[in-house]
């Protein structure tokens, strides 16, 4: 492969620096040569006809720039091709690698618990003073053959198919994170397949007990004002864990959030109800956290379980239902899949379409479309 710097003109008059990597050629049926090619845009460009010091200092660094990011692709391809491989992080414990990546998703609450419970099981299978250099496809199909058919949940169960799904997508993050910073010369994450994820169910409120758990009191009141502010806006747990009084904007009558979503890190713009600020009360400093003291614990999981039991629902809920909650009523009362989706913050519309299935007018008019029968029972 021939990996080069080219520069192609903008309509702008700019020029827009990319790598090309040539891959040969080959002929077709009717006797031309085809050529191969592909190409990485790195969105640095260059003055065509720099005139003031300023356009040449900025020609000067991006092009040096370009050209580091060239050697480096030069020296990844190298690295795949030919496995050359570092000796002191070949000499690295896998394990210890996948807790330092586990201690990365410490911020992120159900990502850390997720990294954490793979690892439990990683511990079970793999030896812990496997190194880096020891890791082969046999090690790879190990790993996917003991959490299909061997690891057991906390109460002695096979793992159901989602706890697959998420334990070994972990396990190929973390092996994709290795490849890349050089500790695998072999992306094998690439290289095997995943477990299909089985649809869940998405437990949520309707209006009435909504209602009705608005009415009964919770042991926690910043846990209920929490919960019911998720219900109308559908913000994470995450979100409204985090959330700072600078992030609330009162503008020409209207509410919104402006935030970074923890989950995605994409920068989010949510118009909120009126009573959903009437909830949040009394403007705070710009620094202080909109529900101070809210906790993620088993003391406030406990209670919303008892909160639901003294409100006579006997659905399994958890703080995350109240985000089902809201898509769910926002559809019920005639928004959009598209808009629901851009409320909730889902890169994908097929992840928002599950909700659709809930609410499914069309659905609910068969179960009653047969005459009724004349029968006793």
């Amino acid at each position: 492969m021939l990996i080069t710097l080219k520069q192609r003109k903008l309509s702008d008059g700019r020029l827009s620096l990319y790598v090309e990597y040539y891959k040969g050629s080959n002929i077709d049926d009717n006797g031309k040569r085809l050529h191969i090619r592909d190409f990485e845009y790195l969105k640095i460009y260059l003055h065509q006809n720099p005139k003031t010091p300023v356009e040449k200092k900025e020609n000067k660094e991006n092009q040096k720039l370009a050209e580091n990011i060239l050697a480096i692709r030069k020296a990844e391809f190298v690295q795949g091709k030919f496995k050359i491989r570092d000796a002191a992080k070949d000499k690295k414990k896998f394990l210890d690698y996948f807790s330092e990546k586990t201690q990365e998703k410490v911020n992120s609450v159900n990502n850390y618990g997720n990294w954490t419970s793979t690892l439990v099981h990683l511990k079970k299978i793999i030896p812990q003073n496997l190194l880096f250099e020891e890791i082969d496809e046999n090690f790879i199909k190990k790993v996917k053959n003991y959490i299909d058919n061997e690891a057991k949940t906390k109460s002695d169960l096979p793992l159901s198919l989602n706890s697959k799904y998420s334990y070994f997508n972990k396990f190929k993050a973390c092996l994709r994170s290795a490849f890349d910073e050089g500790y695998l010369s072999i992306n094998y994450s690439a290289k095997i397949k995943s477990f299909e994820q089985a649809e869940s169910q998405r437990e949520y409120l309707t209006h009435t007990e909504l209602q009705t758990l608005a009415n009964t009191s919770c042991k926690y009141e910043v846990l209920k004002k929490a919960f019911i502010f998720s219900c109308l806006t559908g913000l994470r747990w995450s979100d409204i864990n985090m959330l700072l009084w600078s992030e609330i904007r009162d503008e020409d009558g209207v509410s919104r959030i402006n935030f970074r979503q923890k989950k995605t890190d994409g920068v989010e713009y949510l118009y909120i109800a009126k009573q959903a600020r009437q909830l949040l009360g009394e403007r705070k400093s710009p620094q202080e956290r909109v529900f101070k003291g809210l906790k993620y614990g088993v003391g406030f999981n406990n209670e919303i379980v008892r909160w639901c039991n003294r409100a006579e629902i006997s659905k399994h809920i958890t703080f995350h239902s109240a985000r089902h909650t809201n898509a769910v009523l926002l559809l019920e009362n005639g928004a959009d899949i598209y808009t629901v989706s851009k409320r909730l913050g889902h890169r994908e519309i097929r992840t928002t379409a599950i909700y659709a299935k809930i609410v499914d007018q069309k659905m609910k008019e068969a179960a009653e479309i047969i005459p009724q029968l004349d029968i006793e029972i």
